[in-house]
């Protein structure tokens, strides 16, 4: 009978799959060979001379499907028997819905252009048009792609489906965008005819740094200028425009630096700071060669991006400074990866200030943001910007804490059982991954206070069962232990100074553990049973590994106090621990 029901399971298992697959838009699912480039022309329809030199400057062609694509030769050495343009300095343009125009609704471009003439491009336009009747958000895309570490890497777009798929990926987190090394790219999900001024943007920009110059990404930070409805209409499609001020900066590290080939992507800890920003209208930057060829103005529905000269953005140099120089910010959040199974390109992403125990996306619970991991962080909030960004390695467990945050949880994950990659968006959009649709309903949860105001946590709380009750709370002013520590300003620290910063709280964390396996062997008890933790082969182990063997070590040595001394030593015990410092039960 089980055999059976397996069997049946499997099968029913197998059809709702195969169902869902129908809805999914990561087009990788079903796909054997990866679209790289646009096909080669079944045949070339047409070649146009435009300004009768006797070269074609627009090449008209149909692609073996059928779809019909028309090259701009916006640098000039297009030769007659080309079947396709350049990447370097020409413009694709290809008639997705086949009413006979390239550059209106529904249509895709994509644009080179060569700043410094050196025959490679540096930037790339994506412009993926909607409809006409529909100026919302999230209806399409208008992205510019910079190529700052000349790897010639630009945005990636599955030419099966002529779909900017920015999100597809080889292993666990090579994305075939350019979201690894020196590069930065300015998006927003609404059509060009319906923004008043596109030298702004939304994402404006979001910034990936290498710092170490591996190729691979250590750090990246998102600016975001949300848009601004327009309420006359009298400026036809016209409806949104950009208040010239980032309202959102999204900052995240790998403070470990172990990205490389199949790690490629592991940010471990994120700040968020939101409120009215900075004024960013001075950040101008000018470009020599975007425009592209005047003549081919009439293809296109809105030719005005063709003829910028110069975008505005703040930049790698200029975004920190502008962040951490502002007073206007109202929150910043903190939130580290504790489970180190993040694998997205943005960042870490955050949990939000909710019920600890609620479950799922949009639900109310610290994951309610879709983008989160459900288990396995630890956020933290600082809900009137009194921290000014700015952390500190606590005693309380030797880990990074948010300055000025009132609380703090971290959603036990212990073995990472529930792997995040990079989460999709807990719906339709999957990866591979993302099969294991499994998520938890009991974790342990760790709950952390600021009772005394003064900016760093003072009292912890346990539910290391899962019952939503806490079975421990310890406070350091009963204890009698000092909450403060040493501040870390990232305003004026470089990437260095932040793995440095991390390098010394895994290292004091991992020294601690060894001397409370010394304390508990003194005691008589027996610490081979933790030997799977005591053999760390990296920076991030002997963080990981030090703090659940100091943790365990705590457990017994609590334990062993209580049977043999009634718990007279339970303050000692707690002191030791609480203050990362296992030295003082050394006699």
């Amino acid at each position: 009978m089980k055999i059976v029901l397996y069997i049946s399971l499997f099968i029913s298992f197998g059809i709702q799959m195969s169902a869902q697959n129908v809805e999914i838009r990561n087009y990788q699912q079903n796909q054997i060979l990866t679209p790289f480039r646009l096909p080669l022309p079944q045949v070339v329809t047409e070649r146009v001379d435009l300004d009768n030199d006797g070269d074609p400057d627009v090449l008209k062609a149909t692609l073996p499907d059928g779809t019909k694509v028309l090259w701009i030769d916006d640098d000039d050495d297009m030769k007659a028997s080309d079947l396709e343009g350049d990447t370097d300095s020409d413009c694709v343009m290809i008639d997705l819905n086949g009413d006979g125009a390239y550059g209106g609704e529904k249509d895709l471009i994509v644009d080179w252009a060569d700043e410094n003439l050196d025959g490679q491009a540096d930037l790339q336009f994506i412009v993926d048009n909607g409809y006409k009747n529909k100026s919302g958000k999230w209806e399409s895309h208008f992205i510019v792609f910079f190529d700052d570490d000349q790897d010639g890497v630009f945005s990636y777009i599955n030419w099966d489906h002529f779909k900017f798929e920015g999100w597809d990926k080889s292993g666990q987190a090579n994305f075939f965008a350019d979201y690894n090394g020196m590069s930065k790219m300015l998006k927003v999900h609404i059509t060009s005819w319906n923004i008043a001024n596109l030298e702004y943007n939304w994402e404006n920009p979001f910034l990936y740094f290498d710092e170490d110059g591996d190729g691979l990404t250590e750090m990246a930070i998102r600016v975001v200028d949300e848009p601004i409805n327009i309420e006359d209409q009298n400026k036809d499609l016209e409806a949104w425009q950009f208040s010239k001020k980032a309202s959102l900066v999204q900052m995240t590290w790998d403070l470990d630096n172990d990205t490389a080939p199949s790690n490629e992507q592991d940010f471990d800890l994120s700040l968020k700071f939101m409120g009215k920003g900075f004024d960013y209208s001075n950040q101008v930057h000018k470009f020599n060669n975007i425009g592209g060829l005047s003549d081919s103005d009439y293809l296109f529905d809105d030719p005005r991006w063709r003829h910028l000269n110069h975008l505005v953005f703040p930049d790698h140099d200029s975004t920190k400074l502008l962040t951490y120089k502002e007073e206007n910010w109202e929150q910043c959040w903190m939130v580290f990866d504790e489970d180190d199974d993040c694998h997205r390109w943005e960042r870490v992403e955050f949990y939000e200030p909710k019920d600890p125990y609620l479950v799922g996306s949009k639900n109310g619970g610290l994951d309610h943001n879709p983008q989160a991991d459900v288990a396995g962080d630890r956020g933290e909030w600082d809900l009137d910007f009194s921290g000014k960004g700015k952390m500190y390695i606590s005693p309380l467990d030797c880990r990074i804490h948010l300055f000025g945050a009132e609380e703090g949880y971290w959603r036990i994950d212990q073995n990472a059982t529930y792997y995040q990659g990079w989460q999709g968006w807990r719906g339709p959009n999957l990866q591979p991954e993302d099969f294991a649709r499994t998520e938890p309903t009991i974790f342990g949860i760790v709950h952390y206070e600021d009772t005394d105001q003064n900016g760093y946590m003072d009292q912890i709380s346990f539910d290391m069962d899962g019952d939503k009750k806490y079975e421990e709370v310890v406070s350091l002013i009963a204890l009698g232990v000092q909450d403060d520590a040493l501040l870390y300003d990232y305003g004026t620290m470089e990437y260095k100074d932040m793995t440095a910063m991390y390098s010394l709280m895994a290292n004091e964390m991992w020294k601690n553990a060894l001397v409370g396996v010394q304390v508990a062997q003194s005691l008589g008890l027996n610490t081979s049973w933790y030997s799977v933790l005591m053999a760390p082969k990296s920076l991030r182990e002997k963080y990981n590994n030090g703090y659940w063997l100091s943790y365990y070590i705590y457990k017994d040595i609590k334990e062993y106090d209580r049977q043999m001394n009634g718990g007279q030593k339970l303050k000692q015990i707690q002191k030791a621990y609480f203050s990362s410092n296992w030295n003082m039960m050394i006699k």
